[in-house]
């Protein structure tokens, strides 16, 4: 959210010394003198910025996954896109849906603002859908009465900050039309007494609200997601992840579309 201001705000300044000079103070020099610098600057970039700004917004825009929760499916240091026009075409920096398009599909991999805080943005699996009754116990997802299936794939190991080797256990989940990736280990949440992740404890039923989805990651049990901090508005929608573009340190992910 910080860059589309920063952008914006760039576009405002060189946009208006561009208009400016255009209907003002051209006709006040004189013919033979060269532009001021800060002009020719303004008209060289006011371009540039308004393309990047306008694929940015509506387009696709460029992350970089910055932390282990959605493993398998994404690695810390995958840079990715993310599809700006799926879920309809918004306002920029305030987000308000002017051309609505498709919702989001339960499974789809979406970024948002995250609701705590929204000038940060968060990646997670769409898996509660509006109106969706979720159960998780035992680590098994259950929606709308209907118990998901998995598929054991085996051991995944794994490195966390600190130089902490983790030994998980790879499960292959239909989630509707989409079959992904988690990983389960033993490890317990903690959850406010409110939390979503504690009702779920409880073995109660989560039912998600109109116009809210229910996020977790993939690494079910590394993950900040709406089983700590609730449902995600449709208000904070930003757009479908689908494609790899790069990662520095594995060359092989490169090019993989995102399911």
């Amino acid at each position: 959210m910080y860059f589309a201001l920063f952008m914006v705000a760039i576009l405002a300044v060189t946009g208006f010394i561009w208009l400016l000079d255009s209907l003002l103070l051209r006709k006040k020099r004189a013919a033979d003198a060269a532009e001021p610098i800060l002009v020719e600057y303004s008209k060289s970039f006011f371009p540039v910025i308004l393309l990047v700004f306008f694929v940015r917004s509506f387009i696709v825009e460029p992350f970089k996954i910055p932390s282990g929760s959605m493993m398998p499916t994404l690695l810390a240091g995958d840079y990715i896109l993310v599809n700006k026009f799926t879920y309809g075409l918004r306002v920029p920096i305030l987000n308000n849906t002017f051309f609505a398009m498709q919702q989001p599909s339960r499974g789809d991999v979406f970024v948002f603002h995250y609701p705590p805080e929204p000038s940060v943005d968060y990646i997670k699996r769409v898996v509660g859908l509006p109106g969706d009754k979720i159960r998780y116990l035992d680590k098994r997802l259950t929606i709308n009465g209907k118990l998901l299936e998995v598929a054991d794939v085996g051991d995944y190991n794994y490195v966390k900050p600190g130089l902490n080797l983790v030994t998980a256990k790879q499960y292959r989940e239909q989630l509707g039309s989409v079959q992904h990736d988690i990983l389960i280990n033993q490890w317990v949440g903690n959850y406010d007494a409110d939390a979503i992740g504690a009702k779920f404890a409880n073995n109660e039923e989560v039912v998600v609200p109109a116009g809210h989805y229910l996020a977790m990651g993939d690494n079910r049990d590394d993950s900040s997601d709406s089983r700590v901090w609730g449902f995600v508005p449709e208000k904070n929608l930003v757009g479908k992840a689908f494609f790899i573009w790069m990662n520095f340190d594995q060359s092989s992910r490169i090019g993989h579309a995102i399911h």
